[in-house]
């Protein structure tokens, strides 16, 4: 067995130190070592976009990161969304127009669309089903997925410019 490396991270808002084999993957990690199940494990492959978290504010798929890339880095997972009881915007939207059915794969898009958020751009249709399309979804038909993004982007558009 491979000799363990320390790694410091900061995970929503929390500094985590650990040591860690150096092959463990970043999204079992996040949940074996530091308990989050928000982040999930669907293929193990980057295919599904279940495991997304943002590193550095970008959306990452964690089942392709070791945990010991991520060193020194500031992480979110879905669990830095929602404020006590308090749900971030995009939870709400969600949550109002129904884009979610068994949930397995909200996380990821929820991260993913936090990231547009924050680059303060509004995306429609083929141009957002485009960005979104690193995140699969067994349930639905995305349409509800799409206009809550929509709606979302919009939102902080128009917040940004008052």
């Amino acid at each position: 067995m491979s000799e363990k490396r320390r790694v410091k991270m900061t995970v929503n808002g929390r500094l985590h130190e650990a040591l860690v084999e150096p092959r463990r993957l970043l999204v079992d990690f996040i949940r074996h070592e530091l308990r989050l199940y928000g982040t999930h494990v669907g293929c193990e492959q980057g295919v599904c976009g279940a495991c997304t978290i943002l590193v550095e504010g970008e959306p990452i798929k964690s089942c392709l990161m070791l945990a010991v890339q991520a060193d020194g880095r500031t992480l979110q997972t879905v669990e830095s969304l929602a404020q006590g009881e308090a749900l971030h915007p995009l939870q709400e939207i969600f949550r109002e127009t129904h884009a979610l059915q068994c949930g397995y794969c909200t996380p990821g898009f929820l991260m993913t669309g936090v990231a547009l958020g924050e680059r303060g751009i509004v995306l429609e249709g083929a141009a957002l089903r485009g960005e979104l399309a690193g995140n699969l979804c067994r349930c639905t038909g995305y349409q509800n997925i799409v206009e809550a993004m929509e709606r979302y982007l919009r939102q902080r558009a128009d917040a940004a410019r008052t």
